[in-house]
């Protein structure tokens, strides 16, 4: 009997790792077209990676020609949205804070980006690192988001204005 109940047991767990790996990779699905939709350009591929999620948060690290950053995400109505793009700063707990995260998953959040960017070779963290500035970015209609990337006007403000 012990061993059919620890049958059922490891099956669940199976299942529900299986379950929560499923939805991660969705998620990074989505938040990999969310950028490609809105930053991708003939001639101009977008590179999305690594992703780190944290609940309704998420930070991805971007490569499109010779250029790169990082995009803080969150999740609204089960859609994802890029908020800001940043450099180095989407790196710190005390930016996602600023952002209207809460403290302990900030702290997450920063710790997962950490990790998933220290298996990269230094030159990625170094183009992640080399975008200027944090920029809110507005994804409304009719709005061209691609102007965060390259002058960092337009469509864009920066945070705390």
């Amino acid at each position: 009997m012990n061993s059919w109940i620890s049958a059922i047991a490891i099956g669940l767990a199976q299942l529900l790792y299986a379950g929560q790996a499923a939805a991660q990779d969705t998620n990074e699905h989505q938040i990999t077209m969310v950028m490609k939709q809105l930053f991708e350009k003939p001639g101009a591929p977008l590179t999305v990676a690594p992703i780190s999620l944290e609940g309704d948060y998420a930070v991805a690290g971007w490569l499109q020609g010779g250029r790169g950053g990082r995009a803080f995400l969150q999740k609204y109505k089960s859609q994802w949205a890029i908020s800001v793009c940043a450099g180095s700063g989407l790196t710190q707990a005390d930016a996602f804070k600023s952002i209207g995260m809460e403290s302990v998953a900030a702290a997450r959040l920063a710790a997962a980006v950490r990790a998933s960017e220290g298996k990269l070779d230094a030159d990625k963290r170094k183009l992640f690192d080399g975008f200027e500035g944090m920029v809110k970015v507005d994804q409304t209609a009719d709005h061209d988001a691609h102007s965060v990337h390259g002058q960092h006007a337009g469509h864009t403000e920066p945070v705390g204005k």
